[in-house]
């Protein structure tokens, strides 16, 4: 199923910004914003509204009692958030990993009903 895929490209892309976070600190390094920023933002997003697209899909067909919309919203916002601050060593630690950790949890919980209902799809 292609939103079970995208959900897990999400997902690795939360640990990647975090390695990119730490790496960037490290190498105490600025980035191109329209070489590397960008470039990787616009994928970034561009995978985050098919995602967003197929699971308020999936949503309507399988009404799962946990998982709301705004839930989903909250995931691209994040993210859309967090992947342009990974390239930034200026960025509060405290903050950017909590929204990572936030977003991973948010789409665990949903891969985990994605896996679950399979079949029913």
């Amino acid at each position: 199923m292609q939103l079970i895929i995208l959900t897990k490209q999400l997902l690795h892309e939360c640990d990647a910004s975090l390695d990119r976070f730490y790496k960037q600190r490290e190498l105490d390094a600025s980035p191109d914003f329209y070489n590397e920023v960008k470039p990787h933002a616009d994928e970034v997003q561009t995978l985050l509204m098919d995602w967003k697209e197929q699971s308020l899909w999936w949503m309507n067909e399988m009404k799962p009692k946990y998982i709301h919309p705004v839930q989903i919203d909250n995931v691209v916002d994040a993210m859309n958030q967090f992947v342009v601050q990974s390239f930034y060593k200026e960025t509060s630690k405290k903050r950017f990993t909590q929204s990572i950790q936030s977003v991973h949890y948010t789409l665990s919980f949903f891969l985990r009903h994605l896996e679950e209902g399979d079949e029913h799809v």
